[in-house]
């Protein structure tokens, strides 16, 4: 049985990729009904075209810094999946108010909401640079992960099931480095590296959303899921997708040149999806770690060791994409062809 039949879904940040394609997905997925909710207008406008022949879909131009309209909106809803923030790492070191007004308050507020009406389940997309984070986006997604702990080990005999998931780099999602790559490519290039030794955790944007959608039901509270994903250089992704596209633009790959122009602020060379400090409080399934909270009831626990076939919770070493092993550059570009990254425009 499909556990998403039938239910009434709220999306926030409907119109950014993950939003868009979650939409996609619980359309098909034969819900009874979805609000879905940004602060785009133009975006909201476009989403109501496509889904014109939809009736069970609604949009409105809203804002998750505003508590009061979040409340209205989600009235009656069961399921809310929380996909709003601000996200651009060198922007959010310009604009930290803001920052903090949309990924930690804006958070908070969806959590007010859901407790206003009764909502069954709120899932959070939060990101990997909330762990051991170095620029302002990471701290404001790390806070908003223990917001949606701390309001969950407050839940008693009611109140929704709050649990988070950590997102790796969403490739070709709107801002990532492919589409980037893409445009410098068919410009002839160059195209820009921060640091040729930069490593990143890389998912496609189907497994992003398959990740949330099996999440909202799996959670019993509290949790933050990490999917199991591939390792990639940013310097071999570079140079697989100038192999692969200088041809098809006219271009010879040899006079595509790549310019390293330095770390950003804020950036890590490295990204980690679990630090020292979780892997005492993690337990790991095939395609997932979960992360327990640190502080309130888990009533889970012992169904996710049973599932792992573990006795005790806790994983020997973090996951960092520093440690594992990058996918070399043949297993990189099946992963391209695989998933069509290399395909349209930018």
């Amino acid at each position: 049985m499909d556990l998403w039949k039938g239910k009434r879904v709220l999306v926030t940040g409907v119109c950014g990729t993950v939003g868009r394609e979650l939409l996609r997905q619980l359309v098909q997925r034969g819900v009874d009904e979805v609000v879905g909710i940004d602060n785009d207008e133009s975006g909201i406008f476009l989403l109501t075209q496509e889904y014109l022949a939809r009736p069970q879909v609604r949009f409105y131009v809203g804002d998750i810094r505003d508590r009061d309209s979040l409340i209205r909106r989600m009235y009656g809803m069961e399921v809310v999946v929380h996909a709003a923030a601000l996200k651009h790492v060198v922007l959010g070191e310009e604009s930290p108010r803001d920052v903090i007004q949309t990924n930690v308050l804006g958070t908070q507020n969806v959590i007010d909401a859901a407790w206003e009406n009764d909502v069954e389940r709120v899932l959070h997309t939060s990101s990997d640079k909330a762990v051991n984070p170095t620029n302002v986006m990471g701290t404001s997604k790390l806070m908003s992960e223990r917001l949606m702990s701390a309001a969950n080990a407050m839940r008693r005999s009611g109140g929704p099931i709050l649990a988070s998931t950590r997102f790796g780099n969403v490739l070709g999602s709107s801002g990532s480095v492919v589409p980037i790559f893409k445009r410098q490519i068919s410009y002839g290039g160059p195209v820009t590296l921060t640091d040729p030794r930069m490593t990143r955790f890389v998912m496609t944007l189907e497994e992003a959303v398959r990740l949330v959608m099996e999440s909202v039901f799996i959670a019993r509270g509290g949790e933050v899921f990490v999917t199991k994903m591939p390792v990639t250089r940013i310097a071999d992704l570079a140079e697989v997708m100038v192999e692969e596209l200088a041809p098809r633009n006219g271009l010879n790959p040899s006079d595509v040149q790549t310019k390293t122009i330095g770390v950003k602020a804020g950036e890590k060379l490295h990204e980690e999806l679990l630090n020292e400090e979780e892997t005492r409080r993690t337990i790991e399934l095939d395609n997932y770690f979960v992360v327990l909270p640190a502080f309130g009831p888990v009533p889970g626990e012992n169904d996710y060791l049973a599932a792992a076939g573990q006795k005790e919770v806790g994983v020997e070493v973090p996951y960092k994409s520093s440690v594992e092993k990058p996918m070399d550059p043949k297993e990189l570009r099946a992963y391209l062809v695989k998933h069509q990254l290399l395909e349209g425009g930018e």
